[in-house]
């Protein structure tokens, strides 16, 4: 689309060192090459007309997000620079979004006014599971977050995927626990 923009300067991955992903790829594919008529890169604008909303509603609820909608969480995005890195997988033929993976940004004055990175809403379309894009996208963002200043990477899973993600150098950690108040669904 001729007015699509992206969410963050794509540049950035190109400076991913993708030797030092912790995931082994059989077939091998990484950030430059993820496969046959896939491309990654940052959410754009235009990611509303790609199916970016109907991939999350695979994950967890969305609602019913208009375009207008979705292009004003997209400018506030936008508007804070350095806050979320929104990974996309495009299937290049179809023009669908496929997967996706967050790493949002929170600037703290502790640690020498140092940045905390989370891992949020990883998902990997059903019809394309199994092609190692999960774990792509995982190494993507632990590589990318000490890239942009973060200290440390967090994430919240469900028990079954902890295994998972200790793969990714995450670990629990002694006397921290994970508490939650919902104001909606």
């Amino acid at each position: 689309m001729e007015d699509d923009i992206s969410l963050f300067d794509a540049s950035i991955l190109e400076e991913i060192d993708f030797s030092k992903c912790h995931g082994e790829y059989k077939p091998a594919i990484s950030h430059k090459n993820p496969g046959s008529n896939l491309r990654l890169r940052p959410l754009s604008s235009g990611d509303f007309n790609r199916g970016f909303l109907k991939l999350l509603t695979q994950l967890t609820q969305v609602g019913e997000v208009s375009k207008k909608q979705f292009i004003e969480r997209f400018n506030s995005m936008k508007a804070s620079p350095g806050g979320y890195y929104i990974l996309v997988l495009e299937n290049t033929e179809t023009e669908e979004v496929i997967a996706s993976a967050t790493l949002v940004v929170e600037f703290k004055f502790i640690h020498n006014a140092g940045a905390r990175g989370r891992v949020e809403d990883v998902v990997v379309s059903k019809d394309y599971r199994g092609k190692q894009l999960g774990k792509l996208l995982l190494d993507c963002l632990t590589l990318l977050a000490p890239k942009v200043g973060c200290y440390k990477l967090s994430l919240e899973c469900k028990d079954p995927l902890v295994d998972f993600y200790t793969t990714f150098g995450f670990s629990k950690e002694a006397q921290q626990n994970y508490l939650v108040q919902r104001f909606w669904d």
